[in-house]
């Protein structure tokens, strides 16, 4: 029976280029997943967007002395086309910004005000004297007073990953002008996290399953040692969702708080792009679905404690300010499958360093399945890992080139020419036949197993182990020697040979599926294995706003063994990868810093 699954994808940042380390953090990881669900006959549903609020999007905008809209259009336009590029195929890749998000977020805000979460209370926050305003968090930079380390946002600590109370941390400046700032009173919302953590902590102990230790320890563990604390939920900022209660005007819902709700709000916008109004509900209410969120280390308290804390305490008010009906609440995540970091060359990624490898200036030079290959293959999934050229460099040539595109070329090079592009009849097949088949076909459980686990690096190494055991018996029988000497034992090697290659496409297809569907071609099939991406236009009330859609392809359920047929017509092939020189490996490195 079908499973509805939805896949949450962290909403980047509108102020960067996205890098390796982002890709392989969350919007791969995602895309492999919600490919083989959409492979096995599956419902997906897989969002995400540009996160167009919050500070770092206007500090970026300070910076280049443009309107802050214009700045996050430009970089949410930016990540459309390397999505689309890199195949990551979102069913809707929104933004923040839109009416919908706005009406969706107030709405939660609005059910936790409610159910007696929130209250307000005044305290002292960074004012700049020279700004002649309150700055938010990330606009204050000092040293953190839990490790001591400098450059600590005013917010969280990246060295120590903590969530920090902004009016401790020491030795505070301005990043708008270098000023020292000085504390004074202001009012705010306030969450209060203390009455649900409870809820939090239990829902977080029954997931210990199959939750990482390493996300749990973040959260559950972090939870168990500090408990949690009341947080503020909103902000003195001119940009971002205005809070929806008379007399707070001149301030918005704080970032962290909304962003997390795009999980909600962009299957709601969905719906309505594709005439289905209520059918984000099967997503969303449906008690068999669930929802699975792909994010970096950096974010997982606030999708494992501060997220599930919003929903529970949104509760079934929610539904009846949203959509006046009482008795449904929303799904909380099923698990948060967060990757950890990935470096660079040995040293840490770093943007304003130019010490990385950015996405779209990657896939000008190289093709798009070589990078998804690279990035799940040493995809960090439980402890950093690193970028290297030269491995990069090796990988691409030894295991994708000559492993598995050799391996498919030759083959349909031999049986092109000598069967006259027709599959051969094998009649009667031998006990290696038999056994390479077998191997192979049963990659569909322990791969799929594998990836529905969402361990995607060994479930990519054991499709390839797979190649490797077809090239073994290729190597065995020979099938360039047979054709001299006796074409029908070829004939049933190549034939084999032909479903076993068949097979390992549907297995690989997750992993590198622009390769997949030329080869899937060149097999004779006219049905693709997915569907394709488009760019709409979406007509707003906060104004027109471009989305990127994954429109599927009405067939489904491709993960299955080759069912290739004696006699049926295929096509001559092309060489799936491209053979890299070793000059690359100098020629890059050269690019960074």
């Amino acid at each position: 029976m079908s499973e509805n699954i939805l896949v949450a994808i962290a909403w980047p940042y509108a102020n960067a280029e996205i890098h390796v380390g982002n890709i392989t953090g969350s919007h791969l990881p995602g895309d492999i997943f919600a490919r083989y669900h959409r492979l096995k006959g599956n419902r997906v549903l897989m969002v995400s967007g540009t996160d167009s609020h919050g500070t770092p999007v206007t500090l970026k905008a300070d910076a280049l002395n443009k309107p802050v809209e214009e700045v996050y259009k430009e970089y949410h336009n930016g990540f459309l086309d390397l999505f689309q590029q890199l195949g990551i195929t979102y069913d809707l890749f929104t933004t923040t910004h839109t009416a919908n998000h706005f009406r969706v977020s107030q709405s939660i805000f609005l059910a936790l005000k409610k159910n007696g979460f929130l209250y307000t209370e005044i305290r002292p926050q960074w004012y700049s004297s020279a700004a002649g305003r309150f700055l938010p968090d990330r606009y204050i930079e000092g040293t953190c007073y839990i490790c001591g380390t400098d450059g600590a946002r005013s917010d969280q600590c990246d060295a120590c990953g903590n969530v920090l109370e902004p009016e401790k941390l020491l030795n505070p400046i301005s990043k708008s002008d270098g000023s020292t700032p000085e504390l004074r009173d202001t009012e705010h919302f306030y969450l209060d996290l203390s009455k649900l953590e409870p809820k939090v902590a239990d829902f977080l102990r029954a997931r210990r399953a199959y939750m990482r230790d390493t996300v749990l320890g973040e959260s559950l563990g972090k939870i168990e040692s500090e408990g949690l604390k009341p947080r503020p939920i909103t902000r003195d900022l001119d940009w971002g969702i205005p809070v929806p209660v008379d007399g707070w005007e001149e301030k918005c819902l704080y970032v962290w708080f909304e962003a997390v709700i795009g999980y909600l709000s962009a299957p709601v916008e969905w719906s309505q792009i594709v005439d289905q109004p209520e059918a984000w509900r099967d997503w969303w209410i449906n008690p068999e679905a669930k929802a699975f969120y792909f994010i970096g280390k950096d974010n997982i308290f606030f999708h494992t404690a501060l997220w599930p804390a919003e929903l529970m305490g949104a509760g079934e008010q929610f539904m009846q300010i949203f959509a006046e009906e009482d008795h449904q609440t929303l799904k909380l995540p099923f698990d948060v499958p967060a990757n950890q970091f990935m470096n660079m060359e040995a040293k840490k990624i770093s943007g304003s360093r130019n010490w990385a490898v950015w996405g779209r200036d990657f896939l000008s030079r190289y093709d798009p399945d070589a990078l998804r290959y690279y990035l799940t293959i040493n995809m960090p999934e439980n402890r950093d890992t690193d970028w290297s050229w030269s491995d990069f460099h090796a990988r691409n040539n030894n295991e994708l080139v000559a492993t598995w595109g050799n391996l498919a070329n030759r083959v349909l090079s031999l049986a092109h020419k000598h069967w006259e592009g027709h599959i051969p009849d094998p009649g009667e097949l031998r006990p290696a036949d038999h056994e390479i088949i077998a191997t192979v076909e049963a990659g569909f459980e322990s791969v799929g197993d594998l990836i529905a686990s969402v361990k995607l690096r060994a479930a990519l190494s054991e499709a390839i182990r797979l190649a490797s055991e077809a090239n073994k018996y290729l190597d065995t029988q020979a099938p360039w020697f047979e054709i001299k000497t006796d074409k029908a034992a070829a004939a049933k090697t190549i034939y084999t040979a032909m479903r076993v290659i068949d097979s390992l496409k549907v297995l690989l297809a997750p992993f590198i599926p622009f390769t997949s569907e030329r080869l899937h071609a060149y097999l004779g099939y006219t049905e693709p294995l997915f569907g394709q991406q488009v760019v709409e236009n979406v007509q707003d009330a906060l104004g027109e706003h471009t989305g990127l859609r994954y429109l599927p392809d009405k067939a489904s359920g491709h993960w299955q063994p080759s069912q290739l047929q004696p006699g049926k017509a295929f096509q001559k092939p092309e060489p799936l990868f491209k053979k890299l020189d070793v000059s690359i490996i100098d020629e890059e490195r050269a690019r960074m810093g």
